[in-house]
């Protein structure tokens, strides 16, 4: 019982420390705190299979874990979500051009025309569940237009089993990982040479830019002040009451809490407070969202079952780099016809692929903050979407949400 209580309060001390180690650390930066929050549950997974200090199946300390890693994988994305968007200007649309939003329109149809064309590729293949490979599909719909906030929303709406949604996830980044490696390394270049085209912005000032990187993306310092903390908890009140909302509304339509109504009506309604100058203006609740992924992030590393991984399991990482690689093409030749540069390309496709916050680092390392704003406005409008399509993808797929 002592592991299980010390594991249960790691879930909310890890986050914290990760946040510490990404303030403190250029290294951490680059990373993400995502990609750390799920090695450090990956690394828990590991070492219970090794020396099995959590307790087995059956037991007292089993049962009490198990459902605090329920109750918090239910609650702390939709939590999230409001939290996450508040702070989301989708006005910058206003001072983006329209070669931004081609690039947004090609990268999300590469995206849907590699998974729908994976999907019948591997879904023949020996996975074990078709049903369970579907509700893989669907997580990756979501993952690759927006982020692992989107990844987890859809998670829960088709009720994904956890150890799939963890192998998921780890392949995911085993994945990702190297690409982001290879652009941040000056693999950009490569897209510069086949993507040849002047940048065009609207917005090329430099301390406009500077200040929209600071104000959107994982900036910690200062979130426990006394007057950022008083108006952060508004924020995260009013994401409680949107959450009541979207519950209320799913007892309404469907006789019991559905994730489906519950995910959409609080993305929506986050969406809409977003264009309110007083919310939008709300301090670190970016941050305080990203606390709440961090969270769920552990958890669900945490309960990584390497036992599980066989040679089944490795068709979802083919599926996956499948469609990674699918979709750069795709959305390279998109862009070639468009006749957009390399730059704006590299990262539209990193925030869609990874989320925004892997922008600016992507920025600092082409040297052109030119594309900052596009490649920011491409990644919130993601984030917005996301969920929307992987819905309207299940629903394609025939998995039953209601």
């Amino acid at each position: 019982m002592i592991s299980t209580y010390l594991l249960i309060a790691g879930y909310f001390l890890f986050p914290v420390l990760i946040i510490l180690v990404f303030n403190r650390h250029r290294w951490a930066q680059k990373i993400g705190t995502v990609i750390l929050a799920y090695a450090v549950g990956i690394v828990i997974a590991l070492l219970n299979t090794a020396f099995g200090f959590l307790p087995a199946d059956g037991g007292a300390g089993a049962e009490l874990l198990s459902s605090v890693q329920k109750g918090l994988m239910n609650v702390c994305v939709p939590i999230a979500i409001p939290l996450m968007l508040f702070n989301s200007d989708f006005k910058l649309w206003t001072k983006s051009l329209p070669k931004t939003l081609a690039v947004l329109v090609g990268g999300v149809l590469s995206v849907i025309i590699a998974l729908v064309a994976g999907y019948f590729i591997f879904r023949t293949q020996d996975f074990g569940s078709t049903e369970e490979f579907k509700k893989v599909a669907v997580m990756m719909t979501g993952i690759y237009t927006g982020g692992t906030l989107n990844f987890a929303a859809l998670g829960q709406m088709v009720q994904a089993d956890p150890n799939t949604i963890s192998i998921t996830l780890a392949f995911e980044e085993i994945v990702t990982l190297p690409f982001i490696v290879f652009i941040l390394a000056g693999g950009y270049k490569l897209f510069r040479k086949f993507l040849p085209f002047k940048d065009e912005t609207s917005m090329d000032d430099r301390e406009d830019s500077a200040a929209v990187a600071e104000s959107t993306f994982e900036n910690y310092h200062g979130m426990l002040r006394r007057k950022t903390f008083g108006r952060m908890m508004l924020g995260l009140l009013l994401s409680i009451a949107m959450l009541g909302v979207g519950v209320a509304l799913s007892l309404l339509i469907v006789g019991k809490i559905n994730e489906l109504v519950v995910i959409l009506t609080i993305t929506t309604l986050a969406i809409i407070a977003s264009f309110s100058r007083k919310i939008r203006e709300l301090p670190k609740t970016f941050e305080l969202g990203m606390f709440f992924i961090l969270i769920f992030s552990v958890v669900v590393a945490s309960m990584f079952d390497l036992t599980k991984i066989d040679s089944s399991s490795l068709v979802i990482m083919w599926f996956i780099l499948f469609v990674m690689v699918t979709s750069i093409v795709l959305h390279l030749l998109f862009c070639r016809i468009f006749k957009v540069s390399g730059d704006l390309f590299t990262v539209g496709h990193i925030s869609l692929l990874c989320s925004p916050p892997f922008v600016p680092p992507v920025v600092e390392a082409l040297g052109n903050r030119k594309v900052l704003i596009s490649g920011i406005a491409i990644g919130l409008v993601g984030y917005a979407i996301g969920t929307y399509l992987g819905s309207l993808f299940a629903s394609l797929l025939g998995l039953p949400m209601l």
